[in-house]
């Protein structure tokens, strides 16, 4: 795919942000460690006063408003993972919004369970959901903000898939709402001050903690 449209529009929107979340849709998927990325924006959206709301065509729940003083779009894609490109595709052209203006936000299964890693582009990872992403625009130089599940313990029985496919146990929810309050701040960080900042503040924070 061209991303020249991304990158030189004229017709863009300046200034105007998307933060997207990644999962898989419906509720038997809400609480896998899959979705923590469409949680955060979910809360994100709480937060800032604004419901989601469903569009067939843009094939994302989403909504836009000032969020922290910066205008703002967030979207949870309704394809599957796999897919996330597609809805994140049809989003920038309808709101025409730079790729540079992009944050993707999704679980990692190579980070500790609780941390996360602010990026400005790079591979997917093995992550379906950020290839999709990647394939869909034509480049990876967007930003990222990786949310940490763990990986699978010893002695899981099955692969990589099923494991993120997993709710996450009581004791890790616990885990799990310290880092999406952790993520809150990061993407308010993102939205007003940019990838290197939120970089720069997160993580130097997780760093810290090691």
């Amino acid at each position: 795919m061209n991303s020249a449209f991304f990158f030189g529009s004229r017709a863009q929107v300046r200034g105007q942000k998307l933060i997207v979340g990644l999962g898989n849709p419906g509720e038997p998927y809400r609480r896998t460690r899959h979705n923590v990325g469409a949680r955060a924006v979910e809360a994100l959206a709480r937060r800032s006063g604004v419901a989601l709301k469903n569009d067939r065509f843009l094939k994302s729940f989403w909504a836009c408003a000032s969020i922290s003083g910066q205008k703002s779009c967030l979207a949870f894609p309704q394809t599957f993972m796999n897919l996330s490109g597609e809805a994140v595709v049809l989003f920038l052209k309808k709101k025409k919004i730079s790729v540079k203006d992009l944050l993707v936000v999704s679980d990692d299964a190579s980070l500790p369970l609780g941390d996360l890693r602010v990026r400005a582009g790079g591979s997917s990872g093995g992550h379906n959901g950020l290839q999709s992403v990647i394939e869909r625009l034509g480049t990876d130089e967007f930003g990222r903000l990786r949310l940490g599940i763990g990986s699978p313990p010893a002695g899981f029985r099955g692969d990589l898939a099923d494991y993120v496919l997993e709710r996450f146990a009581a004791a890790e929810e616990m885990i799990v709402k310290g880092m999406l309050e952790s993520a809150l701040e990061a993407m308010e960080t993102w939205l007003t001050q940019g990838t290197e900042a939120c970089m720069n503040i997160f993580n130097r924070r997780d760093k810290q903690k090691d």
